[in-house]
C-alpha cells in the first residue's frame, strides 16, 4: 500500500545526505523502526499494521529539520517542541497519506493533550497531539528509548533515564508511559525483555 513512498528520498529533500542532521535522523529513525517492529512482533494480538509502522518510524522526526537545535545540526527557526506538527505539514506537502503524517504530530513525549498545550502556553496548535492508533502508540513508546543527541544514537536509554526525562513534563506523562509499558512490555531496560 505504501510501496511508492520512499522515506529516504523525502528525508534527503530536507536533510542533505552529508549533513549532521541527516546522519542523526537516519540513525535515530532506524533504531526506532527496529524496536517498533520488534514490539509489534511480540504483541501479535494487537494486530499492528507493520507496513504502516515501518514507514511512519522512518518519517516521524522529519520536522526536526525546521527547528532550532544546532547541537544536532538543525538550523530552522521553530522551537524543537514544534517538530511534530511541522513534520506532519512536511509529510502532507510531500503527498504522504494523512494516516502516516499523523505519526509525526502525535509522537512527542507520550503525546501532548490540548489542555496541556493551552495551560502551558506551548507554541503548538490547540488540538490533541496524542497517539491514537495502536501503531501510533507503539511508535511513540519505541521513540522514548532513543535520543538524537549524546554519544550513542542507537543504544537504547535505560528506563530510569526515560522516566527522568518524562518527569520534567509532569505526572501525566509518566502515567501514560507506564500504560504503554503495560500494553507493550518492557524493552531494552536491562537487555531485551518482553
Amino acid at each position: 500500500m505504501y510501496q511508492n513512498i520512499d522515506p529516504i528520498k523525502i528525508i534527503q529533500k530536507y536533510a542533505p545526505p552529508d549533513s549532521l542532521v541527516y546522519k542523526i535522523l537516519i540513525a535515530h529513525s532506524a533504531a526506532v523502526h527496529d524496536l517498533a517492529l520488534k514490539i509489534a512482533a511480540k504483541n501479535k494480538h494487537l494486530k499492528a499494521d507493520t507496513e504502516l509502522l515501518a514507514l511512519a518510524a522512518m518519517l516521524h522526526d522529519i520536522g526536526i529539520t525546521q527547528t532550532s537545535a544546532p547541537d544536532i545540526g538543525c538550523f530552522g527557526e521553530a522551537p524543537y517542541i514544534c517538530h511534530g506538527y511541522l513534520g506532519r505539514e512536511i509529510l502532507e506537502r510531500e503527498g504522504v497519506p494523512e494516516k502516516v503524517a499523523l505519526f509525526a504530530e502525535r509522537h512527542t513525549g507520550t503525546g501532548i493533550p490540548r489542555e496541556e498545550i493551552i495551560r502551558l502556553n506551548l507554541p503548538l496548535p490547540h488540538r490533541d497531539l496524542m497517539p491514537v492508533s495502536i501503531e501510533e502508540k507503539i511508535l511513540c513508546y519505541a521513540d522514548k528509548f532513543f535520543s538524537k543527541s549524546g554519544s550513542s544514537l542507537v543504544k537504547p536509554k535505560k528506563l530510569n533515564k526515560i522516566y527522568d526525562n518524562l518527569s520534567k513534563y509532569g505526572e501525566d506523562n509518566l502515567r501514560r508511559f507506564d500504560a504503554m509499558i503495560g500494553m507493550f512490555g518492557m524493552y531494552y531496560v536491562h537487555g531485551e525483555r518482553g
